[in-house]
This record gives C-alpha cells, sequence and structure tokens, in this order.
C-alpha cells in the first residue's frame, strides 16, 4: 500500500472492500483519514475532530464503531496505552510502542533490540497471539 498523498479514493476504497467492508461513504471517509498520510496512531476522539475538521459529517459513536469494524477487518491495531484511552494503529504489524507521557503520544519502536524472554505457558488449547511492548517516556529531570 502506497503511503502519503499517494494513496488515492480508489486505493483506500479497494483497501476497504478487500478486508471484507461494504465501501460506505462514512467508512471511505474515514479510511481516507486514517490511511492516506501512512502509519498513524489515533483515538477515536482524534478521528472525530479531524473528520469535522475535513466537514465529514460523522457522529462519534459511528467513528468508534468503523474503528472497531476495521480493527476486526485486520487493518488496524488496537493500542491499550491509558486506562480510558485507546489508539489505533494503521500498522498492524509486530512492532513495540514508546508513549509520551503528558503529551498522549504514541510512537513506533523502530526494529531493534526488544526481546521478550521467560513468557509464560498459555493455557490448555491457547497460543500467544502477540505481545505488546509499550515504553512509558517522559521528559528528564532536573
Amino acid at each position: 500500500m502506497a503511503s502519503g498523498s499517494e494513496t488515492s479514493a480508489a486505493q483506500i476504497e479497494a483497501r476497504v472492500r478487500r478486508a471484507g467492508l461494504r465501501p460506505t461513504r462514512q467508512r471511505i471517509a474515514l479510511a481516507d483519514l486514517l490511511f492516506a498520510q501512512g502509519d498513524r496512531h489515533l483515538s477515536a476522539e482524534e478521528l472525530h475532530e479531524e473528520a469535522q475538521g475535513a466537514g465529514v459529517a460523522v457522529s462519534l459513536a459511528t467513528v468508534y464503531n468503523t474503528l472497531h469494524q476495521f480493527t476486526e477487518a485486520g487493518l488496524l491495531r488496537i493500542l491499550a496505552v491509558e486506562g480510558a484511552r485507546t489508539y489505533f494503529d494503521t500498522n498492524t504489524s509486530d512492532h513495540h510502542h514508546f508513549f509520551v507521557e503528558g503529551e498522549n503520544r504514541v510512537m513506533d519502536i523502530e526494529h531493534g533490540p526488544v526481546t521478550v524472554t521467560n513468557l509464560p505457558e498459555p493455557p490448555e488449547g491457547m497460543e500467544i497471539a502477540n505481545v505488546d511492548i509499550v515504553i512509558r517516556l517522559r521528559p528528564k529531570r532536573g
């Protein structure tokens, strides 16, 4: 998938269709906001604000529903970083994140030396699907 301004409306619609979702006007408008700028981390509230600013008439409930539909279809990945706030990541590959406290900003950790060892055995009949690591950052003190 192309990133930045190279992502056309037709590519966005095709991506939604390939995910098995009907390309409604609202889904396409929200998908365009999400995917046309490359990899992003957004909360539902931030996407709703962007949609309002772009003249897309959509309720916050519709934004939440659409984000969850996109997640179930594999287009997004959920990041539970703060207790009351969930972020949606357009990069669905296995990767980890920095979270900047006080700014509520999420950043990808570039492929690097992040290793998880001594994971517990999953319960019978289960397998580990993914391990999410969020490293919290803050400005250095004094």
